[in-house]
């Protein structure tokens, strides 16, 4: 049988100007950069249906609240499943 190695597993990195940075962090960089391009060149006006009312707002501040809501739930689940 193999015998297992009680190595820990160091995250992906990668070196710039000689500081190591992860790969996540990296990731998470260009895809807030790309949101936020994308919130930044939709600036139309739409509306937007909450069962009864209805709202018309600029379409980057949905963009803005979407982005934000889904920062915040996917940090809580982040955290709850690193608590485990």
């Amino acid at each position: 049988m193999a015998q297992k190695t009680t190595r820990p597993h160091a995250p992906p990195t990668l070196s710039v100007k000689g500081r190591d940075i992860r790969m996540r962090t990296i990731g998470i960089v260009v895809l807030t950069a790309v949101a936020i391009w994308f919130i930044a060149v939709n600036t139309a006006s739409v509306a937007i249906r909450l069962w009864i009312p209805v709202l018309t707002l600029p379409l980057w501040a949905v963009l803005a609240v979407t982005l934000v809501a889904g920062m915040v739930l996917g940090g809580l689940i982040a955290h709850r499943r690193a608590r485990r």
